[in-house]
């Protein structure tokens, strides 16, 4: 069985289309007009081993929040819709991951509630034109469409670049976990029946 998504979500402020496939390659076709969030996106992809399709194309004149945070949400909903009633899945994930001088811990549950921890300070504003702030804002958006637990935990950093970079790669590989299909409990992963 495939678990797979399309996403298609148009506003007076973006027009956004997302192609998700969990069980993929780690190929990335990203285009939302953001060239660091274009490079973030492709290591998420890379990272969680899914095939992301993204294309996006926002009001940008007036900053690039709405691009970012749509994106964030339509790929929430892929993740959701590709998940279906979550059988097999191991749905927790955890991961820390080191950029250079930086330490990121990312911790993800997959259980049907939303719920985002954002612990991470950026030393500068921007990193190039990208407003840092839209770091928290994209995997907020991504969390509670995603019906997931997201906690996201800088230890120390140094360089914005590097923190944004390893806060996507440990959600990545945390995610890649959670999403994993367990041999060993073939049914919903909880002790309720559902998720």
């Amino acid at each position: 069985m495939v678990r797979s998504a399309k996403i298609h979500r148009k506003t007076t402020e973006t027009d956004v289309q997302v192609t998700l496939t969990l069980d993929g390659s780690g190929k990335g076709e990203i285009g939302s007009g953001v060239g660091f969030f274009d490079h973030m996106l492709t290591l998420l992809a890379k990272h969680a081993g899914w095939d992301l399709t993204v294309q996006a194309a926002g009001d940008l004149d007036v900053d690039q929040h709405h691009t970012v945070e749509d994106v964030g949400i339509c790929l929430g909903q892929a993740v959701r819709q590709a998940l279906g009633e979550k059988a097999g899945i191991r749905r927790y994930g955890h991961f820390a991951l080191p950029m250079e001088e930086a330490l990121v811990s990312t911790a993800v549950d997959l259980g049907g509630r939303a719920f985002f921890v954002f612990q991470a300070e950026f030393p500068s504003p921007k990193i190039g034109e990208f407003d840092s702030e839209l770091v928290a804002d994209f995997w907020q958006a991504f969390s509670v469409n995603a019906a997931c637990n997201l906690h996201v935990r800088l230890h120390y950093g140094r360089n914005s670049h590097h923190i944004a970079e390893a806060i996507f790669k440990a959600t990545a590989r945390a995610l890649r976990n959670a999403v994993e299909i367990d041999p060993r409990q073939p049914d919903i992963p909880s002790t309720k029946g559902s998720l």
